[in-house]
């Protein structure tokens, strides 16, 4: 039960993995479509207003961007938390690299850190 229970986090973890990655990959490239129309615009010497509209769209592009990757990193940490439901919380999954430690290993650096004082 425990390896099916596995199999399946790990699918559901490449799936996260691939959209998380997407998501990314997306935003940067609209920020980059951004960024190179008033460049080129200039390079041109067409006049401020051409583009305008196009980019006004690219920025609310970005910004819906940004809002989808919020979402996405609140799957995740969702997600973090049913892995702990079904009892997989001490395995880290593929592609996981960036993840945060379990709470419990946040609290014994919490605790670690109290004993630390400052040297002048």
């Amino acid at each position: 039960m425990l390896k099916e229970r596995r199999m399946v986090a790990e699918q559901v973890a490449a799936a996260l993995f691939g959209a998380e990655a997407a998501i990314d990959i997306a935003l940067s490239k609209a920020a980059h479509l951004a960024g190179v129309m008033p460049a080129l615009r200039q390079r041109a010497g067409a006049s401020a207003l051409i583009g305008q509209d196009a980019l006004e769209r690219a920025s609310q592009a970005i910004a819906a961007l940004a809002e989808a990757r919020r979402a996405i990193v609140e799957t995740h940490k969702e997600l973090s938390i049913v892995q702990g439901q079904i009892g997989l919380g001490a395995i880290t999954m593929n592609g996981d690299a960036g993840a945060k430690p379990p709470p419990q290993a946040l609290e014994t650096d919490r605790v670690r850190m109290r004993s630390l004082r400052i040297a002048s």
